[in-house]
């Protein structure tokens, strides 16, 4: 076993409204304790983008006071406030981004008119290694549309199966695998 464990910060980014007590976003960030920062947006139910990418880099600058390596923890349209923030600040030393259940802001279920600014977003190259997990049934986003924002965020790509939106309404509880994904980038 190892004497020396390296140490990481996390930003949390949850989706719309939040994750709720029973999402593994909010279940690992009790874990975690003080090395996760979730974001604050004043605009949670009718999200604005640079809102949202502000929240970012005030999590951001918390999760830096605790640890050097920060690593985003994202879930549905926090994945686009994340790879809009990673993109804005691509000096910014990230160790990784965990990004869960992207919506599609093409897709017929992306909620056009609680999220108006997300609409118009493109992906494109992160500037730090990232994983990208869908999900095969997930209402907001085709598995082929997942992939394809993976190779165009240059990030690798894991199907999670028939998961629904990876959320606590698929009954995930911590989600376990998750957890081992999540690790796999921070070994890194």
């Amino acid at each position: 076993m190892k004497r020396w464990q390296a140490v990481v910060a996390y930003v949390i980014i949850p989706g719309i409204d939040g994750s709720d007590e029973q999402h593994w976003q909010t279940l690992w960030e009790h874990q975690w304790g003080t090395s996760a920062v979730r974001i604050s947006p004043a605009s949670w139910s009718a999200p604005d983008l640079d809102d949202w990418v502000n929240a970012v880099q005030m999590a951001y600058d918390d999760a830096c006071r605790q640890d050097s390596r920060v690593v985003l923890v994202a879930h549905s349209l926090g994945c686009w406030a994340a790879s809009t923030w990673l993109n804005k600040n691509p000096a910014s030393p990230i160790h990784g981004a965990f990004l869960v259940a992207p919506p599609d802001p093409q897709g017929p279920a992306f909620p056009r008119r609680a999220a108006p600014t997300f609409i118009e977003l493109s992906a494109q190259p992160l500037p730090c290694p990232a994983l990208v997990v869908g999900s095969t049934n997930d209402p907001y986003c085709t598995p082929e549309a997942a992939v394809d924002f993976a190779e165009r965020w240059a990030a690798r790509w894991h199907p999670a199966g028939a998961c629904g939106h990876i959320n606590s309404a698929g009954g995930l509880g911590p989600w376990p695998h998750g957890r081992e994904l999540l690790d796999s980038l921070t070994r890194l």
